[in-house]
Protein backbone atom coordinates (compact mmCIF):
# COMPACT_ATOMS: atom_id res chain seq x y z
CA UNK A 1 0.00 0.00 0.00
CA UNK A 2 1.37 3.39 -0.94
CA UNK A 3 1.25 6.74 0.79
CA UNK A 4 0.90 9.54 1.46
CA UNK A 5 -2.73 9.88 0.40
CA UNK A 6 -4.15 13.12 -0.97
CA UNK A 7 -7.59 12.43 0.51
CA UNK A 8 -10.82 14.08 -0.61
CA UNK A 9 -10.08 16.14 -3.74
CA UNK A 10 -13.23 18.29 -3.41
CA UNK A 11 -12.16 21.96 -3.76
CA UNK A 12 -13.01 24.22 -0.81
CA UNK A 13 -14.84 27.38 -1.79
CA UNK A 14 -16.23 28.43 1.61
CA UNK A 15 -15.67 28.16 5.34
CA UNK A 16 -19.02 26.39 5.54
CA UNK A 17 -17.59 23.32 3.76
CA UNK A 18 -14.93 22.95 6.46
CA UNK A 19 -17.53 23.36 9.19
CA UNK A 20 -19.67 20.69 7.56
CA UNK A 21 -16.65 18.41 7.21
CA UNK A 22 -16.15 18.40 10.98
CA UNK A 23 -19.87 18.35 11.77
CA UNK A 24 -20.19 15.16 9.70
CA UNK A 25 -18.38 13.35 12.52
CA UNK A 26 -21.38 13.61 14.85
CA UNK A 27 -22.92 10.22 15.65
CA UNK A 28 -25.87 8.83 17.62
CA UNK A 29 -24.86 7.41 20.99
CA UNK A 30 -25.20 3.81 19.86
CA UNK A 31 -22.54 4.44 17.20
CA UNK A 32 -19.95 5.93 19.58
CA UNK A 33 -16.61 4.17 19.53
CA UNK A 34 -13.26 4.23 21.36
CA UNK A 35 -9.98 4.68 19.50
CA UNK A 36 -6.77 4.40 21.50
CA UNK A 37 -3.30 5.45 20.32
CA UNK A 38 -0.08 4.72 22.18
CA UNK A 39 3.61 5.13 21.48
CA UNK A 40 6.57 3.09 22.68
CA UNK A 41 10.29 3.92 22.52
CA UNK A 42 12.30 1.10 20.89
CA UNK A 43 15.81 0.39 22.14
CA UNK A 44 18.58 -2.11 21.47
CA UNK A 45 18.70 -4.69 24.22
CA UNK A 46 22.47 -4.94 24.04
CA UNK A 47 23.24 -1.32 24.92
CA UNK A 48 19.91 0.58 25.26
CA UNK A 49 20.74 2.70 22.20
CA UNK A 50 17.98 3.94 19.87
CA UNK A 51 17.85 1.84 16.68
CA UNK A 52 18.06 3.63 13.32
CA UNK A 53 15.60 3.00 10.52
CA UNK A 54 17.97 0.90 8.39
CA UNK A 55 19.82 -2.28 9.28
CA UNK A 56 19.11 -5.80 10.45
CA UNK A 57 17.92 -4.56 13.85
CA UNK A 58 16.45 -1.30 12.60
CA UNK A 59 12.96 0.15 12.72
CA UNK A 60 12.35 -0.83 9.10
CA UNK A 61 13.09 -4.44 9.99
CA UNK A 62 10.78 -4.15 13.00
CA UNK A 63 7.93 -2.99 10.77
CA UNK A 64 8.60 -5.84 8.36
CA UNK A 65 8.53 -8.38 11.20
CA UNK A 66 5.24 -7.08 12.59
CA UNK A 67 3.78 -6.97 9.07
CA UNK A 68 4.12 -10.76 8.97
CA UNK A 69 1.26 -10.99 11.47
CA UNK A 70 -1.24 -9.81 8.85
CA UNK A 71 -0.64 -6.13 8.10
CA UNK A 72 -0.32 -4.25 4.80
CA UNK A 73 2.69 -1.98 4.43
CA UNK A 74 2.46 1.80 3.93
CA UNK A 75 5.19 3.40 1.82
CA UNK A 76 6.66 6.92 1.67
CA UNK A 77 9.11 7.44 -1.20
CA UNK A 78 9.74 3.70 -1.31
CA UNK A 79 10.34 3.26 2.43
CA UNK A 80 8.00 1.24 4.63
CA UNK A 81 6.89 3.78 7.23
CA UNK A 82 3.72 2.16 8.57
CA UNK A 83 1.28 -0.71 8.54
CA UNK A 84 -2.47 -0.91 8.04
CA UNK A 85 -5.09 -3.53 8.87
CA UNK A 86 -8.72 -2.52 8.57
CA UNK A 87 -9.09 0.78 10.42
CA UNK A 88 -6.02 0.25 12.64
CA UNK A 89 -2.53 1.45 11.76
CA UNK A 90 0.99 1.09 13.06
CA UNK A 91 3.06 4.19 12.40
CA UNK A 92 6.38 5.80 13.25
CA UNK A 93 7.02 9.02 15.08
CA UNK A 94 10.12 10.96 13.97
CA UNK A 95 12.59 9.29 16.35
CA UNK A 96 11.29 5.79 15.68
CA UNK A 97 8.65 5.75 18.40
CA UNK A 98 6.43 2.79 17.51
CA UNK A 99 2.74 3.72 17.58
CA UNK A 100 -0.48 1.74 17.36
CA UNK A 101 -3.44 3.83 16.24
CA UNK A 102 -6.20 1.45 17.16
CA UNK A 103 -9.43 0.79 15.32
CA UNK A 104 -12.65 2.40 16.59
CA UNK A 105 -13.98 -0.20 19.05
CA UNK A 106 -17.23 -0.61 20.94
CA UNK A 107 -15.90 -0.98 24.49
CA UNK A 108 -12.78 -1.07 26.64
CA UNK A 109 -12.65 -4.88 26.66
CA UNK A 110 -12.18 -4.79 22.90
CA UNK A 111 -9.50 -2.13 23.39
CA UNK A 112 -7.72 -4.43 25.85
CA UNK A 113 -7.80 -7.33 23.37
CA UNK A 114 -6.39 -5.07 20.65
CA UNK A 115 -3.64 -3.81 22.98
CA UNK A 116 -2.66 -7.33 24.05
CA UNK A 117 -2.49 -8.59 20.46
CA UNK A 118 -0.36 -5.62 19.37
CA UNK A 119 2.06 -5.85 22.30
CA UNK A 120 2.46 -9.60 21.78
CA UNK A 121 3.33 -9.03 18.12
CA UNK A 122 5.70 -6.15 18.89
CA UNK A 123 7.47 -8.07 21.65
CA UNK A 124 7.89 -11.16 19.47
CA UNK A 125 9.24 -9.10 16.56
CA UNK A 126 11.51 -7.15 18.89
CA UNK A 127 12.90 -10.31 20.49
CA UNK A 128 13.90 -11.64 17.06
CA UNK A 129 15.78 -8.40 16.34
CA UNK A 130 17.27 -7.76 19.78
CA UNK A 131 14.96 -4.82 20.46
CA UNK A 132 12.91 -3.86 23.49
CA UNK A 133 10.32 -1.15 24.14
CA UNK A 134 10.25 1.52 26.81
CA UNK A 135 6.79 2.87 27.72
CA UNK A 136 7.74 6.29 29.12
CA UNK A 137 6.93 9.87 28.23
CA UNK A 138 10.49 10.88 27.33
CA UNK A 139 13.64 9.00 26.40
CA UNK A 140 15.55 8.71 29.71
CA UNK A 141 19.09 8.41 28.28
CA UNK A 142 19.64 9.48 24.68
CA UNK A 143 20.65 12.98 23.69
CA UNK A 144 18.77 14.67 20.87
CA UNK A 145 21.73 14.22 18.51
CA UNK A 146 21.80 10.49 19.26
CA UNK A 147 18.24 9.96 18.04
CA UNK A 148 17.63 8.67 14.50
CA UNK A 149 15.27 10.31 12.03
CA UNK A 150 12.64 8.23 10.30
CA UNK A 151 12.31 8.63 6.49
CA UNK A 152 8.86 10.23 6.44
CA UNK A 153 8.54 13.25 4.19
CA UNK A 154 6.41 15.37 6.52
CA UNK A 155 9.02 15.01 9.25
CA UNK A 156 11.69 16.62 7.08
CA UNK A 157 9.43 19.68 6.76
CA UNK A 158 8.75 19.82 10.49
CA UNK A 159 12.45 19.29 11.28
CA UNK A 160 13.29 22.45 9.36
CA UNK A 161 10.46 24.54 10.77
CA UNK A 162 10.27 23.48 14.42
CA UNK A 163 13.43 25.30 15.61
CA UNK A 164 11.99 28.54 14.26
CA UNK A 165 9.07 28.36 16.72
CA UNK A 166 10.37 26.86 19.97
CA UNK A 167 13.46 25.51 21.70
CA UNK A 168 12.06 22.03 22.34
CA UNK A 169 10.14 21.18 19.16
CA UNK A 170 12.76 18.72 17.95
CA UNK A 171 12.71 17.03 21.35
CA UNK A 172 8.95 16.68 21.01
CA UNK A 173 9.46 14.97 17.68
CA UNK A 174 12.36 12.71 18.60
CA UNK A 175 12.19 11.86 22.29
CA UNK A 176 8.59 11.99 23.55
CA UNK A 177 5.94 9.25 23.70
CA UNK A 178 2.27 9.52 24.60
CA UNK A 179 -1.02 7.70 24.95
CA UNK A 180 -4.29 9.25 23.80
CA UNK A 181 -7.91 8.34 23.22
CA UNK A 182 -10.29 9.41 20.46
CA UNK A 183 -13.98 9.72 21.36
CA UNK A 184 -17.19 10.62 19.55
CA UNK A 185 -19.87 13.24 20.12
CA UNK A 186 -23.58 13.35 19.35
CA UNK A 187 -24.01 16.87 17.99
CA UNK A 188 -22.46 20.33 18.23
CA UNK A 189 -23.70 21.00 21.77
CA UNK A 190 -22.37 17.65 22.96
CA UNK A 191 -19.04 18.32 21.25
CA UNK A 192 -18.73 21.69 22.97
CA UNK A 193 -19.41 20.27 26.42
CA UNK A 194 -17.03 17.34 25.90
CA UNK A 195 -14.34 19.63 24.50
CA UNK A 196 -14.58 21.97 27.50
CA UNK A 197 -14.55 19.14 30.05
CA UNK A 198 -11.59 17.37 28.51
CA UNK A 199 -9.60 20.54 27.89
CA UNK A 200 -10.12 21.83 31.44
CA UNK A 201 -9.29 18.45 33.01
CA UNK A 202 -6.39 17.62 30.71
CA UNK A 203 -3.86 18.87 33.30
CA UNK A 204 -5.34 16.35 35.75
CA UNK A 205 -4.64 13.57 33.25
CA UNK A 206 -1.14 14.93 32.70
CA UNK A 207 -0.51 14.77 36.45
CA UNK A 208 -2.00 11.28 36.89
CA UNK A 209 0.01 9.83 34.00
CA UNK A 210 3.29 11.67 34.69
CA UNK A 211 6.05 9.26 33.70
CA UNK A 212 9.09 11.14 32.38
CA UNK A 213 11.34 12.35 35.23
CA UNK A 214 14.71 11.64 33.53
CA UNK A 215 16.64 13.32 30.72
CA UNK A 216 20.03 12.15 29.45
CA UNK A 217 20.58 9.93 32.46
CA UNK A 218 19.68 12.43 35.18
CA UNK A 219 16.57 13.62 37.01
CA UNK A 220 15.24 16.62 35.09
CA UNK A 221 13.20 18.30 37.83
CA UNK A 222 9.87 17.41 36.23
CA UNK A 223 7.29 14.70 36.76
CA UNK A 224 6.28 14.94 33.10
CA UNK A 225 9.12 16.32 31.05
CA UNK A 226 7.11 15.37 27.96
CA UNK A 227 4.43 17.85 29.00
CA UNK A 228 7.07 20.51 29.61
CA UNK A 229 8.49 19.96 26.13
CA UNK A 230 5.10 20.82 24.64
CA UNK A 231 5.14 24.22 26.39
CA UNK A 232 8.13 25.29 24.24
CA UNK A 233 7.30 23.60 20.94
CA UNK A 234 5.15 26.05 18.95
CA UNK A 235 2.83 28.64 20.53
CA UNK A 236 0.84 28.91 17.30
CA UNK A 237 -0.60 25.39 17.62
CA UNK A 238 -0.16 24.02 21.16
CA UNK A 239 -1.63 24.31 24.66
CA UNK A 240 -5.11 25.01 26.01
CA UNK A 241 -6.89 27.50 23.69
CA UNK A 242 -8.96 29.82 25.87
CA UNK A 243 -11.53 30.56 23.16
CA UNK A 244 -13.01 27.06 23.58
CA UNK A 245 -14.51 28.26 26.87
CA UNK A 246 -15.97 31.47 25.40
CA UNK A 247 -19.71 31.87 24.71
CA UNK A 248 -20.68 30.84 21.21
CA UNK A 249 -17.87 28.34 20.71
CA UNK A 250 -18.70 25.63 18.17
CA UNK A 251 -17.60 24.06 14.91
CA UNK A 252 -17.18 27.39 13.12
CA UNK A 253 -15.03 28.93 15.85
CA UNK A 254 -12.74 25.88 15.70
CA UNK A 255 -12.44 26.18 11.92
CA UNK A 256 -11.61 29.89 12.23
CA UNK A 257 -8.86 28.96 14.69
CA UNK A 258 -7.47 26.33 12.31
CA UNK A 259 -7.35 28.85 9.49
CA UNK A 260 -4.86 30.83 11.60
CA UNK A 261 -2.67 27.85 12.51
CA UNK A 262 0.33 28.16 10.16
CA UNK A 263 0.57 25.42 7.57
CA UNK A 264 3.22 22.71 7.31
CA UNK A 265 2.55 21.11 3.90
CA UNK A 266 0.18 19.89 1.24
CA UNK A 267 0.38 16.59 -0.64
CA UNK A 268 0.39 16.65 -4.42
CA UNK A 269 1.05 13.67 -6.71
CA UNK A 270 2.15 11.61 -3.72
CA UNK A 271 4.74 14.16 -2.54
CA UNK A 272 4.80 16.60 0.36
CA UNK A 273 5.25 20.26 -0.60
CA UNK A 274 6.86 22.39 2.11
CA UNK A 275 4.56 25.33 2.94
CA UNK A 276 5.60 25.70 6.58
CA UNK A 277 4.57 29.00 8.08
CA UNK A 278 2.23 29.97 5.25
CA UNK A 279 -1.44 30.82 5.77
CA UNK A 280 -4.38 28.50 5.16
CA UNK A 281 -6.51 31.67 4.85
CA UNK A 282 -4.33 32.76 1.95
CA UNK A 283 -4.65 29.25 0.50
CA UNK A 284 -8.45 29.53 0.73
CA UNK A 285 -8.27 32.84 -1.15
CA UNK A 286 -5.98 31.42 -3.84
CA UNK A 287 -3.09 33.62 -2.68
CA UNK A 288 -0.71 31.04 -1.21
CA UNK A 289 2.87 31.99 -2.16
CA UNK A 290 3.97 28.36 -2.32
CA UNK A 291 1.10 27.34 -4.67
CA UNK A 292 0.07 30.48 -6.59
CA UNK A 293 -3.55 30.37 -7.72
CA UNK A 294 -4.27 27.00 -6.11
CA UNK A 295 -7.17 26.48 -3.69
CA UNK A 296 -7.32 23.81 -0.97
CA UNK A 297 -9.25 20.58 -1.06
CA UNK A 298 -11.08 18.90 1.79
CA UNK A 299 -8.16 16.47 1.89
CA UNK A 300 -5.79 19.41 2.45
CA UNK A 301 -7.99 20.62 5.28
CA UNK A 302 -8.09 17.17 6.91
CA UNK A 303 -4.28 17.08 6.77
CA UNK A 304 -4.07 20.60 8.17
CA UNK A 305 -6.18 19.66 11.21
CA UNK A 306 -3.50 17.11 12.15
CA UNK A 307 -0.95 19.92 12.49
CA UNK A 308 -2.81 21.60 15.37
CA UNK A 309 -1.33 20.21 18.60
CA UNK A 310 -3.70 21.51 21.25
CA UNK A 311 -4.06 19.39 24.40
CA UNK A 312 -7.43 18.28 23.05
CA UNK A 313 -7.94 18.33 19.30
CA UNK A 314 -11.17 18.30 17.32
CA UNK A 315 -11.22 16.38 14.04
CA UNK A 316 -14.42 14.45 13.30
CA UNK A 317 -13.99 13.21 16.86
CA UNK A 318 -12.20 14.52 19.94
CA UNK A 319 -8.62 13.50 20.75
CA UNK A 320 -7.38 13.72 24.37
CA UNK A 321 -3.64 14.15 23.91
CA UNK A 322 -2.01 15.16 27.21
CA UNK A 323 -0.66 11.99 28.88
CA UNK A 324 2.73 10.29 29.07
CA UNK A 325 2.99 6.77 27.72
CA UNK A 326 3.17 4.01 30.29
CA UNK A 327 2.94 0.27 30.98
CA UNK A 328 -0.06 -1.73 29.73
CA UNK A 329 -2.25 -0.99 32.75
CA UNK A 330 -1.78 2.74 32.22
CA UNK A 331 -2.39 2.41 28.48
CA UNK A 332 -5.83 1.06 29.40
CA UNK A 333 -6.42 3.52 32.26
CA UNK A 334 -6.22 6.52 29.92
CA UNK A 335 -9.16 5.54 27.67
CA UNK A 336 -11.01 4.28 30.77
CA UNK A 337 -10.70 7.71 32.39
CA UNK A 338 -12.15 9.62 29.46
CA UNK A 339 -14.78 7.06 28.50
CA UNK A 340 -15.98 7.10 32.10
CA UNK A 341 -16.19 10.89 32.11
CA UNK A 342 -17.71 11.42 28.67
CA UNK A 343 -19.68 8.34 27.56
CA UNK A 344 -22.25 8.29 30.39
CA UNK A 345 -24.78 11.11 30.61
CA UNK A 346 -24.68 11.32 34.40
CA UNK A 347 -20.90 11.36 34.63
CA UNK A 348 -20.61 13.90 31.84
CA UNK A 349 -23.06 16.12 33.71
CA UNK A 350 -21.02 15.77 36.91
CA UNK A 351 -17.82 16.64 35.08
CA UNK A 352 -19.44 19.65 33.37
CA UNK A 353 -20.70 20.89 36.74
CA UNK A 354 -17.24 20.39 38.24
CA UNK A 355 -15.54 22.67 35.74
CA UNK A 356 -18.41 25.16 35.56
CA UNK A 357 -18.49 25.43 39.37
CA UNK A 358 -14.76 26.02 39.67
CA UNK A 359 -14.11 29.38 41.36
CA UNK A 360 -10.71 28.93 42.95
CA UNK A 361 -8.39 27.55 40.30
CA UNK A 362 -6.98 28.52 36.91
CA UNK A 363 -6.88 25.73 34.31
CA UNK A 364 -4.12 27.52 32.39
CA UNK A 365 -2.01 27.85 35.53
CA UNK A 366 -2.57 24.20 36.34
CA UNK A 367 -1.45 23.32 32.82
CA UNK A 368 1.80 25.21 33.51
CA UNK A 369 2.34 23.69 36.98
CA UNK A 370 1.68 19.98 36.55
CA UNK A 371 4.64 19.14 34.28
CA UNK A 372 7.02 19.97 37.12
CA UNK A 373 4.92 19.18 40.19
CA UNK A 374 2.53 16.45 39.08
CA UNK A 375 -0.18 15.76 41.65
CA UNK A 376 1.55 18.14 44.09
CA UNK A 377 0.68 21.14 41.89
CA UNK A 378 -1.24 23.77 43.88
CA UNK A 379 -5.02 23.80 43.51
CA UNK A 380 -7.71 25.55 45.54
CA UNK A 381 -5.67 25.85 48.74
CA UNK A 382 -4.42 22.28 48.45
CA UNK A 383 -3.04 20.22 45.59
CA UNK A 384 -4.38 18.81 42.37
CA UNK A 385 -4.36 15.36 43.99
CA UNK A 386 -7.73 16.16 45.58
CA UNK A 387 -9.18 17.18 42.21
CA UNK A 388 -7.74 14.03 40.64
CA UNK A 389 -9.49 11.84 43.21
CA UNK A 390 -12.79 13.52 42.42
CA UNK A 391 -12.29 13.19 38.67
CA UNK A 392 -11.36 9.49 38.89
CA UNK A 393 -14.38 8.84 41.12
CA UNK A 394 -16.70 10.44 38.54
CA UNK A 395 -15.12 8.34 35.80
CA UNK A 396 -15.62 5.19 37.85
CA UNK A 397 -19.31 5.96 38.31
CA UNK A 398 -19.59 6.60 34.59
CA UNK A 399 -18.01 3.28 33.68
CA UNK A 400 -20.13 1.42 36.23
CA UNK A 401 -23.26 2.96 34.70
CA UNK A 402 -22.29 1.49 31.32
CA UNK A 403 -22.74 -1.93 32.93
CA UNK A 404 -19.84 -3.59 31.11
CA UNK A 405 -17.41 -4.14 33.99
CA UNK A 406 -14.96 -1.61 32.52
CA UNK A 407 -14.29 0.23 35.79
CA UNK A 408 -11.54 -2.28 36.65
CA UNK A 409 -9.31 -0.55 34.09
CA UNK A 410 -9.16 2.52 36.33
CA UNK A 411 -7.32 0.63 39.10
CA UNK A 412 -3.80 1.96 38.34
CA UNK A 413 -4.85 5.60 38.47
CA UNK A 414 -7.15 5.04 41.43
CA UNK A 415 -4.04 4.00 43.34
CA UNK A 416 -2.06 6.97 42.03
CA UNK A 417 -4.84 9.40 42.94
CA UNK A 418 -5.22 7.86 46.42
CA UNK A 419 -1.51 7.93 47.24
CA UNK A 420 -0.51 11.06 45.35
CA UNK A 421 2.47 9.13 43.97
CA UNK A 422 2.83 9.01 40.20
CA UNK A 423 4.98 6.61 38.20
CA UNK A 424 7.52 9.43 37.98
CA UNK A 425 7.70 9.61 41.78
CA UNK A 426 8.29 5.87 41.99
CA UNK A 427 11.09 5.97 39.40
CA UNK A 428 12.76 8.83 41.25
CA UNK A 429 12.66 6.76 44.43
CA UNK A 430 14.24 3.81 42.61
CA UNK A 431 16.93 6.09 41.19
CA UNK A 432 17.81 7.39 44.67
CA UNK A 433 17.81 3.96 46.34
CA UNK A 434 18.03 0.60 44.54
CA UNK A 435 19.54 1.94 41.32
CA UNK A 436 22.34 3.85 43.03
CA UNK A 437 21.89 6.77 40.66
CA UNK A 438 22.00 4.66 37.46
CA UNK A 439 19.05 5.65 35.23
CA UNK A 440 19.89 2.85 32.78
CA UNK A 441 18.30 0.45 35.26
CA UNK A 442 14.94 1.71 34.06
CA UNK A 443 15.34 -0.32 30.87
CA UNK A 444 15.33 -3.52 32.93
CA UNK A 445 12.53 -2.57 35.33
CA UNK A 446 10.39 -0.26 33.20
CA UNK A 447 10.33 -1.89 29.78
CA UNK A 448 7.39 -3.63 28.17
Amino acid sequence: MSGPSEGDATPITSVRQMVEHIAAGAKPREAWRIGTEHEKIPFRLRDHSPPPYAGEDGIGALLAAVAETGWETVLDQGNVVGLRRGRATVSLEPGGQFELSGAPLADLHATKAELDEHLDAARAAGARLGLGFLPHGFHPLARRDEMPWMPKSRYAIMRRYMPLKGALGLDMMLRTATVQVNLDFEDEADMVEKFRISLALQPVATALFANSPFTEGRPNGFRSYRANVWTDTDPDRCGIPAFVFEPGFGYEAWVEYLLDVPMYFVVREGRYIDLAGQSFRDFLAGRLPGLPGAVPTLGDFADHITTAFTEVRLKRYLEMRGADSGPPGMLMALPALWVGLLYDTGAQGEAAALIAGNTCGDWQALHRDVPRLGLAAPWCGGTVASLAREVVAIAKRGLAARGLGEEAYLAPIEEIAATGRTLADRWLDRFATAWGGDVARIFDEGGL
